[in-house]
């Protein structure tokens, strides 16, 4: 039995579960009970996702060369997962769940495994040879949940802070750098931070699968206090900015049907619950924290040991064996002590780091609880208690009410750290003055219940300002928030038509704070006239953003290539790393300085000048000329005839880093990515309906007439409206 046209019936706990497909095709799921609702939601994401489930579990498993073929970079990200091990205490966390919860997600797994049982793996599993995937379990639900909190952490905080020992290890002054990191508070010790070795990235072929797995990097939410709106009511937006250049999507969107409450959003195949949503009263959402929940400590090692002063000790030892189809299996050792896992081989003799990760054990299951009970809480104030206790996933989450309340509530739990250490360097494993003290308290999270100003955004600025704890040393730049707020204080009776204008903004803040640098210095030249007299929007047709892109890079080349890093590093960065896209503000910031230790041989204005040069000499195109990708499939992208209609594409993407709807395409490891509005979501607390287009359709299946569905709307800024 699978879900087509007509509905379908299940037996549930507490009487039957109903699904059907409403005219969007998103799944309507109808029970007495959550737990059957929950039953209803694991048959649904094996009927329309069963693709992106269990390729996730695989891929989290590290089991992937043994299931799906012996490829070298399955095989490579097979070995990392196995190294991080990422659910180490998966008994204490099931324990640990609280008894609506357990319910909840066991019969979430039932309903799941029903299906496979009914219907067996779908047809692109096969043509893999993987005929025979293991039952759905509770520790599935439960790593995906801890890792989708690891993901962004690994790919851009680790590396950023790789990439600070790289720097001080090549001459980079203290001066340049602290003006770089404000938050970079710590006496840097240069002899030892050029004694570490640092462990090779995963090579590109691993990365590729790698970004198949769901991770936030960058999003958008703001809530609006009745008093601002025409309706009365407060209004909530979200739009969460993920790889777009995929099929399917991340979420799936449902609605959730129970006697006297109806819930309506999207949901993580792999995992019960709405991660971002409403209920018949209150209405949540998400975007990244950019917390840092990473440590690295230095650790001088010989002969497989550590050292302290009180002597040299043993690493613990962990083997695991990865299975290779149809090949010898490999055998890998990890070296463990008490602050983390080690990125190097002990018996070398040399100083290595360790990775310590606030999430790595003692904590998962509350995320579950929350996502169970937040689907009957009634009010704001429960919301954020609820999402206070979530420990493993940091998270900026804003609400919503009917009683007229807006609040926002950061989760997560970060290392308290001693005086006068950033958390940006590593620092010497065998000095325990410098150990952290435990973690922080959640009441110290950052945090805000009605605002007077009856406004709230995040869009990954610095959030500090609103707690006692300061979780937060690098982030994004202000402009998207700002933006958010300076559309939100200007505009009168705000409604949803308003915010849907709002959430395909393309006005740059970036561009208008640095074309006030940039625009005195430019030449009366053809180009130079063209960009004087940019609209700083950055859509598709402008030659202006084009060139101010040009412009842009050149000026960084010139600044912290020439001046700094070297080219040669800057087109790293650009061409390999995602770092950059992340941490742009942290260079713009100099750039806007009338003096800087970066501009210590020449002035700003002749370095700006180098660069506007050097922009400026291209021929001028259209922005959206630069601006083309395709959306791939999970299992096959780029591997079949295009005629296929596996991939879709190509499309034009418009946006860049600093507009409201962002839109970034970069290389990461030479793979192509995108940080794009993957959903769009807008409620207004007044009515019971929620407006929503989504980069895809509720299908990973191929041949399904909902696998890019709701893309048309996605792409032209309509909305379907579900109530």
């Amino acid at each position: 039995m699978k879900l087509k046209k007509a509905p379908v019936y299940l037996d549930g706990n507490d009487g039957n579960i109903h699904i059907l497909r409403n005219s969007h095709g998103i799944p309507e799921i109808t029970a007495s009970t959550v737990s059957d609702l929950m039953r209803g939601l694991g048959w649904v994401h094996a009927n329309d996702r069963q693709i992106q489930t269990l390729l996730t579990r695989i891929l989290l498993q590290g089991r992937a060369a043994e299931l799906l073929k012996a490829d070298e970079g399955l095989i490579e990200i097979d070995t990392y997962m196995r190294r991080m091990n990422f659910l180490p205490d998966p008994q204490e966390q099931l324990a640990r769940l609280e008894p609506g919860t357990r319910m909840a997600m066991d019969a979430y797994v039932s309903g799941f495994n029903h299906w496979m049982e009914d219907n067996g793996p779908v047809f692109e599993f096969e043509l893999m040879g993987y005929s025979h995937p293991e039952p759905y379990a509770l520790v599935d639900c439960l790593r995906l949940g801890k890792v989708f909190g690891f993901l962004s952490l690994a790919d851009i905080q680790a590396n950023m802070e790789k990439f600070l020992v790289e720097m001080i290890q090549n001459g980079v002054p203290e001066e340049k750098l602290k003006e770089l990191f404000p938050y970079l508070t710590d006496p840097i010790d240069t002899d030892l931070m050029g004694k570490i070795t640092l462990s090779p990235p995963l090579v590109p072929a691993a990365l590729k699968w790698f970004n198949r797995l769901p991770r936030f990097n960058a999003s958008n939410n703001w809530a609006v206090a009745g008093r601002l709106t025409r309706s009365g009511f407060p209004i909530l937006c979200n739009d969460p900015h993920l790889e777009v250049n995929r099929l399917p999507n991340v979420w799936q969107e449902v609605v959730l049907r129970l006697p006297g409450n109806t819930m309506m959003g999207v949901s993580i195949p792999g995992v019960p619950g709405l991660i971002i949503g409403r209920n018949n009263r209150l209405a949540w959402s998400a975007t990244y924290a950019y917390m840092d929940m990473l440590d690295y400590r230095i650790e001088r090692c010989r002969k497989g040991k550590y050292y302290r002063k009180d002597g040299w000790k043993p690493f613990r030892l962990r083997e695991e064996e990865i299975k290779v189809k149809s090949k010898p299996s490999l055998r890998i050792k990890i070296h463990e002590n008490e602050n983390g896992l080690l990125e190097g081989d002990p018996h070398t003799e040399g100083h290595y780091l360790v990775l310590g990760w606030s999430g790595a054990s003692g904590c998962g299951a509350s995320a579950f609880d929350t996502l169970i009970q937040i689907m009957d809480a009634a009010d704001v104030p429960t919301a954020m208690t609820l999402f206070r206790r979530v420990e493993a996933v940091a998270m900026n989450w804003v609400f919503a009410d009917t009683q007229g309340n807006i609040g926002y509530q950061m989760s997560g739990r970060h290392f308290k750290r001693v005086e006068k250490i950033s958390g940006l360097l590593p620092i010497a494993g065998w000095d325990d003055q410098l150990d952290p003290q435990g973690f922080n308290d959640p009441d110290d999270l950052p945090n805000v219940f009605n605002p007077p100003e009856g406004i709230i955004a995040t869009a990954n600025q610095d959030l500090n300002y609103l707690g006692r704890s300061n979780p937060i040393n690098l982030c994004m730049g202000p402009y998207r928030a700002d933006r958010i707020v300076a559309l939100l204080e200007t505009g009168s009776d705000l409604d949803v038509a308003y915010m849907k204008d709002m959430h395909y903004d393309l006005y740059s803040l970036q561009a208008e704070r640095l074309m006030e640098v940039i625009g005195p210095l430019l030449p009366d030249t053809k180009n130079g006239r063209i960009l004087k007299a940019w609209d700083l929007r950055y859509d598709a047709e402008s030659t202006g953003a084009m060139l101010f892109e040009s412009v842009y890079r050149a000026v960084i080349d010139v600044v912290f290539g020439d001046h700094g890093f070297g080219r040669d590093v800057v087109d790293h960065i650009f061409s390999e790393t995602s770092l950059f896209n992340d941490y742009y503000a942290n260079f713009d910031r100099i750039l806007e300085k009338q003096s800087s230790a970066w501009f210590d041989v020449e002035t700003r204005e002749k370095l700006l000048k180098q660069g506007i040069d050097a922009g400026l000499g291209v021929e001028p195109d259209s922005y959206g000329r630069t601006r083309s990708i395709s959306l791939a499939h999970l299992l096959f992208g780029g591997r079949l005839p295009k005629f296929l209609g596996f991939d879709y594409g190509p499309l034009t993407l418009p946006g860049c880093r600093a507009t409201i709807s962002q839109g970034q395409i970069f290389k990461n490891v030479g793979r192509l990515t995108t940080f794009s509005p993957t959903y769009r979501f807008i409620t207004d607390l007044a009515t019971d309906e929620i407006h929503t287009n989504l980069a895809g359709g509720p299908s990973d299946r191929r041949f399904s007439r909902w696998y890019t569905s709701d893309l048309k709307n996605w792409y032209e800024g309509n909305y379907k409206v579900l109530r």
